[in-house]
């Protein structure tokens, strides 16, 4: 049984949704943070850098998102990864274009607006990393103007990795209404039940 540790409101997200798209069973533990269980000595070693999220299956330990994604896709369903060169490719460019090009500005942008009280609140940062989104979301809606998908026809990893960096969008003011291929392409997110679980456990 995969034990998954983090919060829907992490990355670990994203891990729930490839497990529910898996359509295996998976028990979520929720790290207490603000007790600084994810400091404790039995959580360190599962993750050894103090963080969320951590899975374990069986005798196998991985942190990362993306490694975590990966491996359940690798071992539980390999259509996740694409079915081809191509879309296997892709799957992967935009799995770490998403959290090493989009990821790090959106969340500045959220840490600021939604853990910042108004008086510590740095406005230069979130106009400095507002700046980067415009030239970012756009290509990625130019990428998926002729495409369903990420990597073309085939929903994979990619789509999984890259819409739970996407989905943050709304909540820091970002509108869609200049990029409806990405509107539209999250919208066929939302009729995905393994997406629509992962939404509602972030409530």
């Amino acid at each position: 049984m995969i034990t998954l540790y983090g919060s829907p409101r992490t990355s670990a997200g994203r891990c729930i949704w490839a497990l529910e798209e898996a359509g295996i069973p998976y028990t979520l533990k929720d790290v207490d943070m603000r007790n600084k269980e994810h400091k404790s000595e039995a959580y360190l070693k599962i993750n050894p850098m103090g963080k969320v999220p951590a899975m374990t299956d069986g005798e196998v330990t991985l942190f990362e998102s993306m490694a975590i994604n990966y491996y359940i896709a690798q071992k539980y369903k390999k259509e996740l990864l694409g079915t081809n060169d191509l879309e296997k490719g892709l799957a992967m460019q935009w799995s770490f274009w998403a959290t090493s090009e989009l990821q790090p500005p959106i969340i500045e942008v959220f840490i600021q607006k939604v853990f910042m009280p108004d008086d510590k609140r740095d406005q230069n940062i979130i106009e400095n990393n507002l700046k980067k989104l415009p030239n970012l979301l756009s290509v990625l809606n130019h990428s998926l103007k002729e495409r369903k998908y990420l990597a073309g026809s085939q929903f994979t990893i990619g789509d999984i990795n890259a819409a739970s960096v996407v989905s943050i969008c709304p909540m820091i003011g970002i509108d869609f209404a200049e990029y409806p291929h990405i509107k539209n392409w999250l919208s066929s997110m939302n009729e995905r039940a393994a997406f629509q679980k992962y939404q509602s456990l972030r409530k």
